[in-house]
């Protein structure tokens, strides 16, 4: 029998852009709209069952959050990693280059899909050492990384879950990253939604670094960063 969905009504802006938590919930360490919590925790059980300790690096993320992620990177306190995941020195990029290279890996704040509560990172906390740090680089979910078994399963099981990953292939903006799920259900509405006037208007009064360059070079990163990402599967 084919499960109904509950129908939510449209996020308005400051849900988009993570200025609101209004259509989020909290559970057990993981924030996220009802439908996609109540789907992530059958997948969790199902992992389980095949030995495999689904945990969330992070869900709901808000504005405020995702700038402070934003400016520890402008300011090198925290990695920046070119393509390749090698490090680079936010010092010596000037500032268009150092958008681009925090938009590798990083939402511009009001355009991160956590901000939906619909996006969520993942591992497999049994697969950790006890002397071995989460980094979330795609090396940890390759063939030979700690998490091959993870991506192995949710290759073949987050779609009945209702879950896929957004960012699978390199289109020249964001990396592909095997962590991160987005549920199909609540993100598809509401990345229709984000309209590029909304994103400017979050982020005209933002204490942000690089604002000036990212807000002039706006366009392009809409098209390129935030807009081009994969399709979840019909």
């Amino acid at each position: 029998m084919k499960r109904s969905r509950t129908r939510h009504p449209p996020l308005g802006p400051l849900e988009l852009t993570g200025q609101s938590r209004a259509h989020v919930m909290e559970r057990d360490g993981v924030t996220l709209q009802p439908e996609a919590w109540r789907d992530f925790q059958r997948m969790r059980q199902a992992a389980k069952r095949s030995g495999i300790d689904l945990c969330v690096a992070s869900s709901f993320r808000d504005f405020a959050t995702q700038v402070r992620i934003w400016n520890q990177k402008w300011h090198g306190e925290r990695p920046l990693l070119d393509r390749r995941g090698r490090p680079m020195n936010a010092a010596r990029l000037k500032p268009t280059a150092r958008v681009r290279a925090i938009l590798l890996w990083s939402a511009p704040p009001g355009a991160s899909r956590h901000h939906w509560g619909s996006d969520l990172d993942v591992y497999d906390r049994a697969a950790l050492r006890k002397d071995q740090r989460l980094q979330l680089v795609p090396a940890e979910y390759a063939e030979t990384g700690p998490f091959a078994a993870l991506t192995t399963w949710l290759n073949a099981n987050m779609y009945r879950f209702g879950f896929y990953r957004p960012y699978t292939t390199d289109r020249g903006g964001v990396q592909p990253e095997p962590w991160h799920l987005s549920h199909i259900a609540s993100a598809r509405e509401v990345s229709k939604r984000l309209r590029l006037p909304t994103l400017r208007r979050a982020l005209a009064s933002s204490e942000l670094g690089g604002r000036a360059a990212l807000l002039a070079n706006l366009p392009v990163v809409y098209s390129r960063f935030i807009r081009s990402v994969d399709r979840p599967p019909r």
